[in-house]
């Protein structure tokens, strides 16, 4: 993970120019007043849908666990004109 330190002063100075950073290059920045970090600035994490997060989750699950998220799944479908927008990934920080 790529990480800078900055501080307060020069990120008002250039304020555009970092936020632009920060989602071009995906880095986290500390930022520094009177010498001690009092903040971070990180990037949002990547749109995902709810096929993207939970893609995986099927290896891990048991087939009666599995099941019973596939019901859940289609319930959700069926009442929100087939989508998922409402789920979030929760390991986003």
């Amino acid at each position: 993970m790529i990480m800078k330190i900055l501080t307060v002063t020069n990120v008002a100075r250039n304020f555009s120019a970092v936020m632009d950073n920060i989602e071009r290059e995906q880095e986290d920045i500390l930022l520094v007043r009177n010498q001690k970090v009092i903040a971070r600035l990180i990037p949002e994490p990547p749109h995902q849908n709810a096929l993207e997060i939970l893609g995986d989750l099927y290896r891990t699950l048991d087939d009666k666990t599995a099941d019973a998220l596939m019901k859940a799944i289609r319930r959700v479908t069926k009442s929100k004109n087939n989508t998922l927008d409402e789920l979030r990934n929760p390991w986003d920080s």
